[in-house]
């Protein structure tokens, strides 16, 4: 087994050279926020809602409540989000969670997660653009048109090929111009919501509140909140984009965790405040929420129409219109990213590290990214495409966890880990975070689970298939950590064991006697001194004699290639 240092090959790849390095703390708190708002505000509460009032067992007005699934899904989210943040200040490279959890688990899993991260960004990029279409629906009479279903899906295709000619061209200067639409696309949504209450159009203004109070009174409120809190997941998907751009961050060990945990707040409080304001307007049937209802794909402009009037609406609509495309223009690039990463990684077949000989945008990876997503939004209803995209997200979520846990256990074996930002709390926040996350993805029942399980299966497969003849297999955390649990200790443990043997004045440095003296404890490894005094001196770059653990470690895993 090749145990020598390894690089992960998508951190040599600057995805995000895009942007300058120059993004401090406000940055980072806009750039991720503007990744978050969008089909979260515009689309999602009615279909939520709806999930809440279903799968609570039609509690009346229960639908109301889904305020406090967005609250819930933020607390969720927050483990994940601290997880994210040390692990980034490790490897504050780009590909973000793909690179945490290969980097951690090796290529198999690695497989599993960059599928698992391409198909949620994919879906939700989808989801965006049929959100597109509906809002275009809403105002079809203003714009003297009219379409149907299938229109409407044509016209989301339409969209997927003007942003996929985009995206093969870069979108540096629209990735700017989209921030400011996006946010003050909030900006309108919140106004109307407030307005909603001081014109007194709002005219049930503690009915979310009593129906909060309701469903967590009884068990199946408790299921029915859980389901949909699971089904919110999908809007905070974009508390990861900060970290996949971690090394375009100044400072990123302060500027990360506050980009992430103010824009996180924040965003919980937009889509609570927000969905508050829908249904202390609306009642459930003005939305489409019933027994036999089809909930409404564009509510934000039915609050606008009811609180603000036609012309109002109208410019909610054209925003949302804007914020939605924006979505799918930039999704479509961060689905794109991750195939293009794993080919790279020789995980995938190598054509789709190939960029275009003039943009230089890896175009066979948008091409087969938008293909699939016009599948998707031909073929797949909308609550399902949202349900996909939270399984997925929720299943990464759980593995980025599941990272600092094995990462904080093999420190000492695995030097290379070492972050810059920690949150300190014996791993208690990491181990809410993978328990809540597997629970939300029992509650999202079969099609989530299925949607994983389809992810892990395929990316087996692929692994199998191409990735097992064509990677470098080294000693990864996950193999250290179950050594440690089974009692067996790793080649890796025992180099560092025998390096603590040796350092008798602990303090982490060899010279050449205790060098010798550990590699000869090692059987595994040539003990004949000369080849060892070669080892030693060839690392010693300083020539002052000792060697740190880091550069033991190295010359540890070159000697046992040599070896093989």
């Amino acid at each position: 087994m090749d145990r020598r240092p390894f690089v992960n090959i998508s951190e040599l790849f600057d995805f995000s050279s895009l942007m300058k390095k120059s993004v401090g703390s406000f940055g980072a708190v806009i750039l991720s926020l503007s990744a978050m708002v969008g089909s979260g505000i515009f689309i999602l509460p009615a279909l939520a809602g709806k999930e809440l009032y279903q799968a609570s067992g039609y509690i009346e007005d229960s639908y109301a409540a889904i305020w406090l699934a967005y609250v819930l899904s933020a607390v969720v989210v927050i483990p994940g989000a601290i997880s994210k943040a040390e692990l980034s200040s490790a490897m504050p490279k780009s590909g973000g969670a793909y690179v945490y959890i290969e980097r951690t688990f090796g290529p198999i899993v690695g497989t599993i997660s960059g599928l698992g991260l391409w198909a949620s960004f994919m879906l939700k990029s989808s989801f965006a653009l049929i959100g597109f279409s509906a809002y275009v629906v809403a105002i079809q009479g203003t714009l003297g048109i009219t379409f149907d279903e299938n229109a409407a899906k044509m016209l989301a295709i339409l969209i997927l090929i003007i942003v996929t000619a985009i995206n093969i061209r870069g979108v540096k200067l629209l990735k700017k111009i989209l921030t400011p639409i996006i946010l003050f696309s909030v900006f309108m949504v919140l106004l109307i919501s407030i307005l909603a209450f001081l014109n007194g159009t709002a005219s049930s203004p503690s009915l979310p509140f009593d129906a909060a109070i309701n469903v967590m009174s009884s068990t199946n409120g408790w299921k029915g909140l859980g389901s949909a809190t699971a089904y919110v997941f999908l809007a905070y998907v974009g508390i990861i984009k900060i970290v996949a751009v971690g090394e375009d961050v100044i400072e990123p060990e302060r500027n990360l965790p506050i980009g992430m945990f103010y824009s996180l707040g924040i965003a919980m409080l937009i889509y609570a405040g927000i969905s508050y304001a829908l249904f202390a307007v609306f009642d459930g049937s003005d939305l489409g929420i019933g027994s036999g209802g089809y909930p409404s794909k564009s509510p934000i402009y039915s609050l606008a129409l009811e609180v603000g009037g036609s012309t109002i609406a109208f410019i909610i609509a054209i925003l949302a219109i804007l914020t939605m495309s924006g979505g799918g223009l930039t999704g479509l690039l961060g689905a794109s990213k991750f195939p293009f990463a794993m080919s790279r990684d020789k995980l995938l077949t190598k054509e789709l590290e190939k960029v275009h000989p003039i943009h230089e945008t890896p175009h066979l990876s948008i091409y087969a990214t938008s293909i699939c997503m016009g599948l998707v939004i031909i073929f797949l209803d909308v609550e399902y495409v949202a349900k996909l995209a939270s399984g997925f997200m929720v299943m990464i979520f759980t593995a980025v966890n599941i990272c600092v846990v094995i990462l904080r256990r093999v420190e000492k074996q695995h030097t290379w880990y070492k972050p810059t930002y920690t949150f300190r709390s014996n791993l208690l926040v990491q181990y809410f975070g993978i328990i809540s996350t597997l629970l939300l993805l029992y509650l999202m029942g079969t099609v989530a689970i299925i949607g994983a399980g389809t992810a892990i299966v395929l990316g087996l497969i692929l692994y199998k298939s191409y990735g097992k003849n064509h990677v470098t297999i080294t000693e990864r955390p996950w193999t250290t950590f179950v050594s440690q649990i089974s009692n067996n200790d790793s080649e890796l443990t025992k180099a560092v064991i025998a390096f603590n043997d040796v350092d008798l004045e602990s303090n982490n440095e060899l010279n050449l006697e205790q060098f010798t003296a550990a590699i000869q404890s090692l059987d595994w490894l040539p003990s004949e001194k000369d080849t060892i005094r070669d080892y030693f001196h060839l690392l010693d770059k300083n020539d002052d004699g000792i060697l740190d653990i880091d550069e033991f470690l190295m010359v540890i895993r070159a000697m046992s290639l040599e070896e093989e």
